[in-house]
């Protein structure tokens, strides 16, 4: 993929979130390592105007080289990718029902969801809550470092999930994931539930013939 498909790839799928409700206003932030550190979505800017020439090039250490401010919250894309060398991409979004979960009491912080579909389980396997950290608070990249080392799907305290994988479309894929089993969790409150068996979760991961 050349650096203008890259550019390209990130402007495509942060419109496609905003279109389809995932964003709001400005929130939410998406990035893309290559070569030289990573492409990441500029600060105070909506994702579903953005032009490829508007995207921030940070970077492995979180210098800004090029381009627009980038989120504040870039610094919690490199701790993703410190922790995960073979992920390439991350999305944090503050969609809705993914936030509420995060709002949450009497959760289990290290697998906030359970397995209730088997997209889930493939897409997403666990999810794990951190504490709360004001946005932009550099001391939340430690704390997400060393979750990511275990899983790449983490819930941000009152604020909301950010997910990583190897390719931007899989973490696009994955955090959609989030939210829509955030939404049936509510839906199923007050419900007798039946999610899936280890059984059947391993099940998932094991290698097809």
């Amino acid at each position: 993929m050349t650096a203008m498909d890259s550019r390209q790839e990130l402007v495509r799928l942060a419109r496609s979130l905003h279109q389809r409700g995932l964003t709001r206003g400005t929130s939410g932030n998406l990035s893309l390592r290559v070569d030289g550190g990573m492409l990441v979505t500029p600060t105070n800017a909506s994702l579903g105007e953005l032009r490829t020439e508007d995207l921030a090039m940070v970077s492995g250490t979180g210098e800004h080289l090029s381009g627009a401010r980038p989120s504040k919250e870039a610094f919690l894309h490199l701790a993703m990718y410190r922790a995960r060398p073979q992920d390439h991409a991350a999305v944090h979004l503050h969609s809705t029902y993914a936030t509420a979960l995060s709002c949450l009491a009497e959760l289990n912080d290290d697998d906030v969801l359970p397995p209730l579909t088997a997209y889930f389980a493939m897409r997403v396997g666990r999810l794990v809550r951190l504490p709360y950290f004001a946005p932009g608070d550099q001391g939340l990249g430690g704390t997400a470092q060393k979750a990511a080392e275990s899983s790449h799907a983490l819930l941000l305290a009152n604020h909301g999930p950010i997910v990583s994988a190897p390719s931007l479309p899989q973490a696009v894929d994955a955090v959609e994931e989030v939210e829509e089993t955030a939404r049936l969790f509510f839906l199923l409150q007050g419900h007798a539930t039946r999610p899936l068996q280890p059984a059947q979760v391993a099940e998932l991961s094991a290698p097809r013939a």
